[in-house]
């Protein structure tokens, strides 16, 4: 039967591979809803708040885990068992993120855009793995793997960018101008190169 009831966030699959994301979504709804307190220990919340706790949970769980743990009636034991049986995926996923970082180079990517995306993807892993990245450690990843021949890339790291949004925004209006730079120049060889009727 299809549950037609909406989802706030992504059931948790049973597979857990996106356990680590579920748990941030899980524990901020839960916030909002006044419900926080039930997932943590000596929580003094009430027996009606911890079954609407439960009921959220469990309305988040692949059907395969709902059944698996029918018949847990605290939501504190039921997110406890849970991060028991998921929360090593960490150790999994964090040597892969780290690699990703350690080879993650802006002259890889054909936009900033596109470069940008995945510094985002990346260092959110990471930091749902525990490792957090700083605006500096951006900086630096996206001066470091510059272009070799670029030779702005001086002149970006003496502007003295403390934020690594504020570099971006700088290297997009970069890009976009010189994308309409070659246009331009495209534009005007295709003229040169039409002869003209007298």
């Amino acid at each position: 039967m299809v549950n037609l009831t909406k989802l706030e966030f992504v059931a948790l699959d049973i597979s857990g591979k996106n356990y680590l994301s579920w748990v941030l979504d899980a524990k901020i709804h839960l916030d909002a809803m006044g419900l926080g307190d039930t997932i943590k220990e000596k929580n003094k919340a009430s027996n009606q708040e911890n079954a609407k706790a439960l009921i959220f949970l469990r309305h988040h769980l692949d059907e395969a885990l709902k059944i698996e743990y029918l018949t847990i009636k605290d939501p504190l034991i039921l997110w406890k068992n849970l991060k028991e049986r998921y929360d090593h995926l960490k150790m999994v996923f964090l040597p892969k993120a780290r690699h990703i970082w350690i080879n993650l180079r802006l002259k890889g990517f054909k936009s900033i855009t596109k470069y940008n995306s995945e510094m985002f993807r990346i260092t959110s892993i990471l930091t749902l793995c525990g490792e957090m990245i700083s605006d500096f450690d951006k900086l630096e990843k996206t001066f470091s793997t510059f272009h070799a021949s670029n030779v702005l890339l001086q002149q970006y790291r003496e502007k003295g960018f403390t934020k690594y949004c504020d570099l971006i925004a700088h290297l997009l209006v970069a890009e976009q101008n010189n994308d309409l730079l070659m246009k331009i120049m495209t534009i005007g060889l295709l003229c040169c190169t039409i002869p003209r009727s007298e």
